[in-house]
């Protein structure tokens, strides 16, 4: 990057925010659901799970999701991940203003993926897909944001970013530097991705998947549970944004990230590459860990990735409470570190701590403050948010109050 754009690095306002998960529909009903403790974790209602291990799954309600097809000129192509992207870009824009984004950056990993299973299907079954070009032209990982884009006169270049769990919280770590760095004043960003089938019966093959309910840094953690989802935050030069009149939802002050180049799929045990994430996090914030107020965990509640983590955690901070907001919603693989980063602004405004459900008995090796079960008020100024995914890609943002 020029050396000119790093000379005074500019303060980076969130000046509009749009969340769809399992947990709801917009930040009030996100923060509702948090507040209550809510199990939005259900049995799969999309494909047959009888021969897997795990049979549940964090899903959106496809009625109201497909409200939002109302804005698209050709519904009929959507793939549900568009319309998830759709109805989380229209909250966010419509508590901005005036907001004209010069870029898009966002997370998946999955893209349409649902669509070239059934483009796939068709093959196998008939001999040609000539019947469903569709799919194939929906399939592709930008088209969903191209399609939210469409909805709502957004001409804005796009960029994709797919490196596992961690995908939509470096690409809002990239767009934070984006708006930072002084090249552009105003980006959109976050992530996205909805229930696949392939990917259902992937992770549960790995066996990284549980038949019991989802319990992040429990003693008896026995495995993930999949969720799905979308969520957008609006960047903007905090100068800029102030000059308008924007309203300030918070700042992003701290972004870090590492590769542990350990395992293809495990995290190294010592959770040294977690660690070097929240630690240059928190550097670039210029925070120590003292500062931070509350820390919303990767947490998938498989055995190594909260050992990891927890190990991390323990080694950096000090009684900081932690929560896992997965044992609530899933984990949407790219989409996760955007709804997290949602959630963790939602804890900056509205000043209390996520719970972390389904916790019963602590985990001797992992030495933390868990949130445990309900939420607590509490003066939260300052957020760490982490994102660890597979192939050790490690994320971790700081968001402070407004």
């Amino acid at each position: 990057m020029p050396s000119e754009f790093l000379a005074k690095p500019a303060r980076v306002a969130i000046v509009g925010a749009g969340v769809v998960s399992p947990l709801g529909f917009g930040l009030g009903e996100t923060a509702e659901a948090l507040r209550q403790a809510r199990d939005c974790i259900a049995p799969v209602e999309r494909f047959a799970v009888e021969n897997c291990r795990c049979k549940t799954a964090g899903q959106v309600s496809d009625q109201r999701l497909f409200r939002a097809a109302e804005r698209s000129q050709h519904p009929e192509r959507l793939h549900r991940a568009a319309l998830m992207m759709i109805a989380a870009l229209e909250e966010a824009l419509a508590g901005a203003a005036a907001f004209s984004p010069e870029l898009t950056v966002v997370g998946t990993t999955s893209g349409g993926m649902t669509f070239g299973e059934q483009y796939y299907r068709a093959i196998c079954g008939h001999g040609s897909g000539s019947r469903l070009p569709s799919r194939i032209a929906n399939y592709l990982p930008q088209k969903a944001v191209a399609d939210a884009q469409e909805a709502f006169g957004i001409t804005a270049p796009c960029q994709v970013i797919a490196n596992a769990c961690a995908s939509g919280t470096n690409a809002i770590g990239h767009a934070f530097q984006c708006v930072r760095s002084g090249r552009y004043q105003r980006v959109l960003t976050g992530g996205y991705d909805a229930l696949s089938e392939l990917v259902f019966i992937g992770f549960d093959s790995l066996q990284a998947a549980t038949a019991e309910k989802c319990r992040p840094f429990d003693r008896t953690r026995s495995g993930m549970v999949l969720g799905e989802g979308a969520a957008v935050l609006a960047l903007e030069n905090l100068e800029t944004a102030r000059a308008r009149g924007a309203e300030i939802l918070g700042e992003i002050v701290g972004y870090g990230i590492s590769t542990d180049n350990y395992h293809l799929t495990q995290p190294n045990p010592n959770g040294d590459g977690a660690a070097r994430a929240m630690r240059r996090a928190l550097d670039d914030a210029r925070h120590s860990p003292a500062e931070i107020d509350y820390i919303n965990a990767h947490g998938t509640a498989t055995a190594f990735n909260d050992a990891a983590e927890g190990r991390a955690i323990a080694e950096l901070f000090d009684a900081t409470p932690v929560s896992s907001t997965k044992a609530m919603m899933g984990h949407s693989l790219g989409a996760a570190g955007a709804i997290e980063a949602v959630i963790s602004l939602i804890a900056l405004r509205e000043q209390f701590l996520p719970p972390n459900i389904n916790f019963e008995r602590g985990d001797p090796d992992i030495d933390i403050n868990i949130v445990a079960n309900v939420a607590a008020a509490a003066r939260v100024r300052t957020v760490l948010s982490n994102s660890f995914g597979f192939g050790g890609t490690n994320a971790s943002l700081v968001l402070q109050a407004a």
